[in-house]
């Protein structure tokens, strides 16, 4: 009991570590909370600081996703402890002590999560993600589409036990990109990729 107790907290604040934030400030002298969409995942991170740098928050922040959930099923197959586990390191990162309870989308280290947990849903679903990105131009909607699939895919996996850690998960999400949402509906979001004017075509 003491270990399992023990595990889910250490994920919760190996969640809690702003790779964005640590990245952004070492990189390019830049407070991703202040700056772009005032967010520290990947995303703003690659707007403020490049490609690359974006890329390197997104290892590292699907990887604290991935290690506590990845060990804890090293000793133990209790779907509702490792629910538990994956969604502390979610919910670390969505709202960390290390940044007075702000953090990011939670959708990289959601990835991680479910990668040890439930793999195939996982892969069916950042595909879906990919599509939606690469056919929209918003990450954002890929992100929503990836929190809407997952659910899904875990309950035609037969993963049913994990259903309801995805189906919060996937609440957990949609609330956190609740502004983007607005923005998709109003026209305002900002596309990943600058679409070409007229001139330009």
């Amino acid at each position: 009991m003491f270990l399992s107790i023990g595990w889910i907290l250490m994920s919760y604040l190996i969640g809690s570590v702003p790779f964005g934030l640590v990245m952004a400030k070492a990189v390019c002298g830049v407070d991703p909370r202040l700056e772009g969409s005032r967010n520290t995942g990947a995303t703003n991170v690659s707007r403020l600081c490049g490609t690359r740098y974006g890329l390197v928050v997104l290892a590292l922040d699907l990887l604290k996703g991935w290690a506590p959930a990845a060990g804890a099923m090293t000793f133990s197959d209790n779907w509702f402890f490792l629910s538990l586990v994956g969604l502390a390191a979610i919910i670390g990162h969505i709202s960390s002590p290390f940044l007075s309870g702000k953090g990011g989308k939670g959708v990289a280290t959601t990835i991680g999560v479910f990668l040890a947990l439930t793999p195939s849903a996982l892969i069916i679903s950042v595909l879906c993600c990919v599509a939606a990105i690469t056919i929209s131009g918003y990450v954002s909607l890929g992100s929503l589409t990836l929190g809407a699939a997952l659910p899904l895919f875990t309950l035609l996996t037969g993963k049913i036990g994990f259903l309801p850690v995805t189906l919060l998960v996937a609440v957990l999400i949609y609330w956190k990109h609740r502004e983007n949402i607005r923005r998709l509906a109003t026209g305002q979001e900002n596309p990943w990729r600058k679409k070409k004017t007229q001139g330009q075509a």
